[in-house]
């Protein structure tokens, strides 16, 4: 049973999101923005009567602090002690910073959830975790705590899992889903501790029709109205002089009608005044209609999946388009939206091997294509087999994923190789993605910066102010991803016995 603390306040629920396991492409983002699901599973847990609830992101903290830098749990607790402990177990590279977390909070009552939990129940729960939740946390955040602060069982709450006598048990439904996405609560930011949010993430579509080999979001997709989309917004405008937006569907465009509905009533209200990121598939583009309600209501940045230029890439990723379009499509956005962040996946394995190219030729390839495409930002990852896809499946079958005690959880982040590769050594692969970034991130951007600057009177009257500045802060971020292109090269360097005893397997 959960009781008051020694304060006689209510107890406290405490949901962390864990740190990345070291510097990525996404860590300066993360720092102005947090994750929504666990916000919003927080956010339903504090309408509970009797319970205190908070979020700790270790992405985005600025809190007391350890001395490796990372939040001090210690001081947290000690200031605010809590009884129940929530892990967002989203992201697989980050799973061996829950299990030291859990370790640290053993004494608590501890629940999990997210894909990699979903999917790896009982490595989770071996790991001081006492319930893992399956699906949609929001239907279940309540009874769970409930049932704790009762001293009643956890083994009866549907849609989880624990282990009894050492054994996994799961209770049916395997993995839940909210009915009605209309009945879900605005996002209370507010619980979020030790936080600063610039970008405030939305959403009202779950699950993806799509079937990418290399995917593990999973289910039919479902939606909220556009209507309380719009109201999330007006209230987070309103309580929280929100002006940046992420919307983190994995697909703004599955519900069509739904996503023209909501453009258009923002557009309706504010014009053009607030600031949105979106992502959305590269074929959109046949449908401009969307693209011009989107471009009128204020979306500047739209993240594509590229994925690859190669067409054997894209037929065993299961993309449902080939190259042959591409730049055609590409051209279509830039029309529309500002700003394009193309993100790309090279080496990937096929199931065919003789149709594999040479690491020569792929980097040949991708850099040719990035610089007809006339992209504003690239991300290049190598092949992630993550846990629950079909790509890790496939691999395992094939004997070619690399054992865990040489490739930890930590580097399945995209950075690292985590199988052995077609037709070119596991060296060769892993420098792919810089060398084919460091032609775009390239220190000659950094000399354009001033000479941009100086030209502005003149290229201003020539081609306007829209064309001047996004190529000038275009440059600006060429150059700062040349800074965290170098730094990553120097982990590389330092990573080298890394390689080596994946040579040596």
């Amino acid at each position: 049973m959960i009781e008051k603390t020694d304060k006689n306040e209510w107890p406290l629920f405490r949901m962390v999101i864990p740190a990345f396991p070291e510097i990525n492409i996404f860590t300066r983002q993360a720092k102005k923005t947090t994750a929504l699901g666990p916000i919003i599973v927080a956010t339903v847990a504090n309408k509970l009567w009797g319970w205190r609830v908070e979020v700790i992101d270790e992405n985005n903290y600025r809190g007391p602090r350890d001395n490796r830098g990372l939040s001090d749990h210690t001081i947290l607790q000690k200031q605010n002690p809590a009884q129940v402990v929530g892990f967002y177990c989203g992201l697989t590279s980050t799973m061996e910073r829950v299990w030291k977390l859990a370790e640290f909070y053993h004494r608590e009552k501890i629940i999990a959830g997210g894909w990699h939990a979903h999917y790896c129940p009982e490595e989770t729960l071996k790991h001081n975790i006492d319930l893992v939740v399956h699906g949609d946390g929001e239907l279940v955040i309540q009874q769970i705590l409930t049932s704790l602060k009762n001293g009643e069982s956890l083994r009866n709450i549907p849609g989880t899992s624990f282990l009894e006598n050492g054994q996994l048990k799961t209770n049916l439904p395997e993995f839940l889903e909210a009915p009605n996405l209309n009945d879900l609560p605005y996002p209370d930011f507010g619980l979020l501790k030790y936080a600063k949010i610039k970008i405030y993430p939305i959403g009202r579509i779950r699950g993806c029709s799509m079937n990418c080999e290399f995917c593990s979001v999973k289910g039919t997709p479902r939606w909220a109205s556009a209507q309380h989309l719009f109201q999330t917004v007006e209230w987070l405008v309103e309580t929280k002089k929100a002006h940046h937006f992420f919307i983190v569907d994995d697909r703004s465009e599955q519900d069509f009608d739904g996503t023209i509905e909501f453009f258009k009533m923002i557009a309706g209200k504010y014009g053009n005044r607030l600031h949105f990121t979106i992502q959305a598939r590269l074929e959109t583009a046949q449908k401009t209609k969307i693209l011009e309600v989107m471009k009128n209501a204020g979306v500047r940045i739209v993240c594509i999946g590229y994925e690859s230029p190669i067409d054997e890439d894209l037929r065993a990723m299961r993309k449902g388009f080939l190259s042959s379009h591409m730049l055609e499509w590409t051209k279509i956005w830039h029309h529309h939206i500002h700003w394009i962040h193309a993100m790309f996946i090279v080496g990937y394995p096929l199931k065919e091997k003789k149709n594999s190219i040479s690491a020569k030729e792929a980097i040949k390839r991708f850099k040719k294509f990035i610089r007809k495409a006339s992209l504003d930002t690239v991300q290049i990852l190598l092949p992630g087999p993550g846990v629950g896809t079909d790509l890790r499946q496939r691999l395992e079958k094939e004997g070619r994923i690399f054992p865990l005690d040489l490739v930890p959880w930590s580097k399945y982040d995209g950075n690292y190789i985590c199988f052995k590769p077609d037709n070119m050594g596991v060296r060769e692969l892993q420098k792919i993605p810089a060398k084919i970034m460091s032609r775009f991130y390239n220190p000659l951007s950094f000399i354009r910066i001033p000479l941009r600057t100086i030209a502005f009177p003149i290229d201003f009257l020539i081609r306007g102010w829209g064309r001047w500045y996004r190529g000038w802060y275009r440059d600006i971020m060429k150059y700062g991803g040349h800074l965290l292109l170098r730094r990553w090269r120097k982990k590389q360097k330092e990573d080298n016995k890394f390689i080596e005893r994946l040579e040596n397997y």
